[in-house]
């Protein structure tokens, strides 16, 4: 029997500390497609103080990250963000660096989880999920997924190919949320309009779940509708491939 390729799930610290079971329910996903997964050693992807301005406190993150990870076929992430960070600016950080092509080979082989899914696995489950049926979900495309990697069909064909609900898409699924790290602290006003006009987009179809691939951008919209007295689902998308709509949505209290 032929060895299994190895894939390293970075977890992201959102998913670390607020959603742990999106990264549960990726190693699923990715042992599903027939992967042995790994989570090495890791910290933050050196996001915050990239967009902070501290490009070497980022490259010592980086070079961590670079070292804990150079051994995997793949590296999987389940957020476009930190997926953009590593594999696009990245190899930006260490243009000038001796240690260039060892990050190039490493970044090389990153991915967002929706688009390893169906890019590079081409993934299918063996029956569709139950637990979108009766319900109308959208998707919202978050900024640095969309704009850095691509993100945007391939989440909703896995949907369309794994679950057996109504899927519509939103107006302005394209448009940011308003969260964007610090973005939401310097300019709350700012922010909270953004919030605002895409949970209306949102209830615009009538949808009763909102679905991302990023848990950052999906905590805001959550936050707000809960603030706001609405009625909406907030799932990352592995939770739903997975089959794993039962538990409490983003922002819901545990049973």
């Amino acid at each position: 029997m032929p060895q299994k390729l190895k894939v390293g799930l970075f977890v992201t610290c959102p998913v670390d500390l607020l959603r742990p079971s999106v990264a549960e329910a990726t190693v699923l996903l990715l042992e599903r497609a027939g992967f042995k997964v790994e989570v090495p050693p890791q910290s933050c992807c050196g996001q915050v103080a990239f967009n902070n301005g501290e490009p070497e406190k980022t490259r010592e993150l980086a070079w961590q990250l670079i070292q804990s990870f150079q051994q995997y076929d793949h590296i999987v992430v389940p957020s476009g963000s930190c997926g953009g960070m590593i594999k696009i600016h990245y190899p930006e950080l260490f243009a000038t660096d001796d240690r260039l092509p060892l990050v190039q080979q490493v970044c090389d082989n990153v991915h967002e989880l929706t688009s390893f899914l169906r890019d590079i696995v081409g993934y299918a489950p063996p029956a569709k999920t139950t637990g979108l049926a009766n319900r109308t979900s959208t998707s919202h495309a978050s900024c640095a997924g969309l704009r850095e990697l691509g993100i945007k069909q391939q989440p909703r064909d896995l949907l369309a190919t794994c679950t057996d609900g109504t899927i519509r898409e939103m107006p302005e699924t394209e448009v940011c949320c308003g969260f964007g790290g610090t973005f939401c602290v310097k300019f709350p006003d700012v922010s909270n309009r953004m919030v605002s006009n895409k949970l209306n987009n949102a209830l615009a179809v009538n949808a009763d779940m909102l679905l991302g691939g990023d848990v950052s951008c999906l905590l805001n919209i959550a936050g707000k509708a809960r603030r706001a007295g609405v009625e909406l689902e907030v799932r990352h998308i592995a939770e739903v491939l997975a089959d794993w709509v039962d538990a409490p949505a983003i922002g819901e209290a545990a049973e």
